[in-house]
C-alpha cells in the first residue's frame, strides 16, 4: 500500500485537543496512523508545543502531553532544506518548508486561505475535503 505523506498545520492540532469528536482529531489519528506518515520539523513541533499551552485555550497538560507524545513517537522529522516567504501569514511557511522536504501529499490546515492551492505537488486542503478522499465513510 502507497503512504499518505502529510503535514498538519497547527490549529488543526489545537482543534484536535479542544473538540475530541471533531473531524480534526480524526485527521491527526489518521496522519500518525498507517499507511499514513505524519511529517514535521523542530519548529513545527516547537510551535505545537507552545500552542497548546497557551493559558487561554485550557488545554489539560496531560493531554497537551499525549498529543505531543502521539507527534513526537509517529510523525517522522525532516529538515527543511530552504526558507520559503510564500503565505499570507509569514508563520504558516514552516508548514509548506516541511511539506517541501518531505515531498508531502497533502497540507491539512483549517487556514486555506493563508496558503496557496499547492505548493509544487503538495495540495494544501481542509480536514473535511481530506477525510472525504482517504476515508470518506469517517463522514456523516
Amino acid at each position: 500500500m502507497i503512504s499518505l505523506r502529510l503535514v498538519v498545520d497547527t490549529n488543526i492540532v489545537i482543534s484536535a485537543a479542544l473538540k475530541p469528536d471533531g473531524l480534526q482529531r480524526t485527521v491527526l489519528l489518521l496522519a500518525v496512523t498507517k499507511p499514513a506518515r505524519l511529517y514535521v520539523s523542530a519548529t513545527i513541533v516547537a510551535e505545537y508545543r507552545a500552542v497548546l499551552a497557551r493559558p487561554e485555550l485550557q488545554i489539560r497538560k496531560g493531554l497537551r502531553q499525549q498529543l505531543l507524545q502521539l507527534i513526537e513517537k509517529n510523525a517522522r522529522s525532516v529538515t527543511a532544506v530552504r526558507r520559503l516567504q510564500v503565505t499570507s501569514d509569514p508563520d504558516d511557511n514552516i508548514f509548506l518548508e516541511c511539506a517541501d522536504a518531505a515531498r508531502a501529499d497533502y497540507l491539512i490546515t483549517g487556514n486555506t486561505r493563508h496558503f496557496p492551492r499547492y505548493w509544487k505537488k503538495t495540495k494544501i486542503i481542509p480536514s473535511r475535503e481530506f477525510l472525504s478522499l482517504v476515508a470518506p465513510h469517517l463522514l456523516t
